[in-house]
């Protein structure tokens, strides 16, 4: 076996020739969109919005975020559901706000961005009447 090949050799022989370069998983993911609405609260961090704040003013030494953190938590596991109903009123109306934004958003990304709410017919008048506008100037 003169002329033979080790299993070595040819491993070696094939990662120099196929050199591909894998994606990452960021270089997968499409950009984000900056004028995507966000997504809304949950009742919980509606609630830690509002208890984040009474917590401040209680303990305005603690520089914690842990702490307020599990502070929150506890206080909120120990609500009743009478006393987290206003908390979810919240974050339903969110909700609510959230989806017709996304709504108008996905209108505006199947639309082709147009911008205004105008119509093209009324888009094209002002434009006509800009150059009617301009020929009048050129004649003097």
């Amino acid at each position: 076996m003169k002329g033979a090949k080790s299993k070595a050799d040819s491993r070696k022989a094939d990662s120099s020739r196929l050199a591909v370069k894998k994606q990452t998983k960021k270089e997968k993911q499409a950009a984000k969109d900056p004028n995507k609405p966000k997504r809304p609260p949950s009742a919980f961090f509606v609630f830690m919005e509002d208890f984040r704040r009474q917590y401040k003013e209680k303990h305005p030494t603690n520089k914690s975020v842990a702490v307020v953190g599990k502070a929150g938590g506890d206080k909120w596991k120990s609500l009743s559901d009478e006393e987290k109903a206003p908390y979810q009123a919240a974050a339903e109306k969110r909700k609510e706000e959230y989806e017709r934004k996304m709504e108008a958003y996905n209108r505006k990304l199947a639309g082709g961005d147009d911008e205004s709410d105008k119509s093209k017919s009324e888009v094209n008048d002002e434009d006509d009447e800009e150059v009617s506008g301009d020929e009048d100037e050129d004649d003097d």
